[in-house]
């Protein structure tokens, strides 16, 4: 049994070979001095949810070479954008080269951006009468002032030749408007494009901090655009409190228990701080989430630690994305534990400070990576009680669910991850997405899943192609959960059939103090969470825009009143149920707990699909009337 505080490793990130999560949490009491509630509360700022302002610009290039049935093919294009995208999300139209044979000032907003209207955008379209030249740097500014201010900005450009104005130069243009802040994004497709047009066009998306598509047909044309536009729509959805880290631990802000927003760029280190009290487990959760498919090295990702007075590391480790097909969300958790005789080095009251590193190679994306922190506290078990004993063993594996699936759509991250019970369900997925479920677990139940991908109808060529699947699962406060099945939580995809999964054992209080394998996340009844990732490198291999996924769920097992010993089965049915906030385990602030998810967003797949998630927990001992 392991004793004292030292961190063991924590499991593989589900997106891809990531590593284990990466956040450390230090004392810093005698260095800092205790914090206030009031530096607590100032430090959050004001709500954000910049979900609410996010927004999509397609600018298509209505030149004189785009007559005739390439007109056509992107007319077909844009409906069937239209159609998929989810009703009123922000969307407009900017064209270029309609509205005369010569003109370098010829680019019009046909459609401003507003929720989304359907059968203007298709009517507006279909108005459009290619004849001019190409302003493509000029028609990208003008682009970016269509957008709203503030969350998601993302503009789509479709050409099939190359700038014909000189002034203002594409690239140039994209580099400024991309150097204005995080949150926007230019994704470029060369329609029928090579040689110098198809060089710009990659070179506007490299510096807009987006993706270049090439669509030598009609039909790559509408599955190319679809899932830029669809991407841009199905972002992850940030929530939290507006916070600054501080660049350093002497100037880093306090939090209290909730949830936070903040941004990284590359080789930044950001610090935030909390006070506990020498009896309450932590949990502090962060994930970052970049742009899906952006350029990224093998070894990028996050490193997260803590260093204390002496100077004392409290814990440490890193996740990185493990493959270099794209980014995705990346993320871990780290949490405090207090061991019984609270004499641990980090057990202590006082004021813990966290940081978040950002590793990023020269020739990756130097966008800033929004962060999502979350953090919350739980009481410790009542001093007469007795927990139930741990349960490390998964057991024999459920009876598989047979039927018909239901259609579903997994939300964009944690904050609305779509909700499942027992059953069987389908989803698609885009390349370089991760979706997210939510499914309640209760004391003494385990949670099995699977996600199954069937025959994928493959490009021309395709066959040669690669990628991969993963998934991760997460407990309250998005603990990243162990795998005690047996089952893959990543593998290699090319189209043909496959699955990945997860089990967990079964829901303990004292799960907590286990050392090691996959009961150490499994310490809270409530939601648990499942996220399911396809890489981005998978764009060049499927045939549709999206790929189908299976999803079967079940939680098995009597779920029990509370986590003590000898408690009585529930109720009600097998559902589990969130802790009503009286008994050992409970949020302190009557919140969930934090973790991080992925992606960083781990959540996807089995290892770098979610890019990665891991965890460092820092156990104490075990109670002495634990198991």
């Amino acid at each position: 049994m392991r004793r004292g505080n030292a961190p063991p490793r924590g499991p593989v990130g589900p997106l891809g070979p990531l590593g284990a999560a990466l956040c450390g949490f230090a004392v810093l009491g005698a260095l800092l001095g205790p914090a206030g509630t009031a530096q607590a509360a100032g430090a959050a700022g004001g709500a954000a949810d910049d979900g609410d302002r996010d927004g999509l610009v397609m600018v298509l290039d209505s030149s004189g070479s785009m007559a005739g049935a390439r007109m056509t093919a992107a007319r077909q294009a844009v409906g069937a954008v239209v159609d998929a995208l989810p009703d009123g999300y922000p969307t407009g139209l900017r064209v270029y080269g309609a509205g005369k044979e010569h003109g370098c000032d010829d680019t019009r907003l046909l459609e401003p951006v507003g929720p989304l209207d359907r059968d203007a955008l298709k009517q507006a379209v279909a108005g459009v009468r290619p004849k001019g030249d190409t302003p493509i740097g000029l028609s990208l500014r003008k682009a970016a002032a269509d957008l709203p201010e503030g969350g998601r900005r993302t503009i789509v450009l479709v050409s099939d030749g190359e700038d014909t104005c000189g002034a203002p130069a594409p690239c140039e243009v994209a580099a400024r408007l991309a150097g204005q802040g995080v949150d926007l994004r230019i994704d470029t497709i060369g329609f029928q494009v090579r040689g110098g047009a198809r060089e710009q066009l990659e070179c506007i998306a490299g510096a807009g901090h987006g993706s270049y598509h090439d669509a030598p047909d009609a039909a790559s044309l509408v599955r190319q655009l679809t899932r830029a536009s669809r991407l841009s729509a199905d972002a992850y959805r940030l929530r939290g409190r507006r916070v600054a880290g501080g660049t350093g631990a002497t100037g880093a802000p306090a939090l209290s228990p909730g949830q936070y927003v903040d941004d990284i760029g590359p080789g930044e280190t950001r610090w935030y701080a909390v006070t506990l009290d020498a009896a309450s487990t932590a949990d502090l959760a962060v994930t970052a989430v970049p742009r899906p498919g952006v350029r990224a090295a093998y070894g990028d990702g996050l490193r997260l630690a803590g260093t204390g007075r002496y100077p004392l590391t409290c814990g440490s480790d890193a996740a990185h994305f493990g493959q270099d097909e794209g980014a995705m969300v990346i993320g871990g958790a780290v949490s405090r534990i207090p061991s019984d005789d609270r004499d641990g080095a980090c057990d202590k009251a006082g004021r813990y400070v966290l940081s978040v590193h950002r590793t990023s190679a020269a020739g990756s994306d130097r966008a800033r990576w929004p962060l999502e922190l979350r953090y919350g506290t739980e009481r410790p078990f009542a001093a007469d009680a007795t927990p139930a004993p741990a349960a490390t063993r998964y057991g024999d594996p459920p009876a598989a669910l047979t039927g018909a699936p239901r259609d579903v759509e997994g939300g964009t991250g944690f904050n609305d991850a779509r909700g499942l019970g027992t059953g069987i369900w389908r989803d698609t997925l885009l390349p370089g997405q991760t979706r997210f479920y939510k499914v309640r677990v209760g004391w003494g139940q385990r949670l099995t899943y699977s996600a199954d991908f069937a025959n994928e109808p493959l490009l021309e060529g395709g066959s040669t192609a690669s990628s991969f699947v993963a998934t991760a699962a997460y407990g309250p406060g998005r603990l990243p959960l162990g795998d005690a099945s047996g089952a893959s939580q990543r593998r290699g995809y090319h189209g043909r059939p496959l699955s990945v999964g997860l089990g967990t054992v079964p829901v303990t209080w004292t799960n907590r103090w286990v050392a090691g394998g996959g009961a150490r996340g499994a310490r809270t009844a409530g939601e648990h969470y499942v996220a399911v990732s396809l890489g981005p490198g998978a764009a060049g291999l499927a045939r549709n825009a999206a790929v189908r996924v299976v999803l079967r769920v079940d939680v098995t097992g009597t779920e029990l009143a509370g986590p003590e010993y000898g408690a009585s089965a529930r109720g009600g049915g097998s559902a589990a149920g969130d802790s009503d906030g009286t008994a050992a385990g409970a949020p302190a602030d009557g919140g969930a707990f934090m973790t991080a998810g992925d992606a960083v967003a781990v959540a996807a797949g089995g290892a770098v699909a979610l890019a990665g998630v891991g965890t460092v927990v820092l156990l104490g001992r075990r109670r002495r009337d634990g198991a």
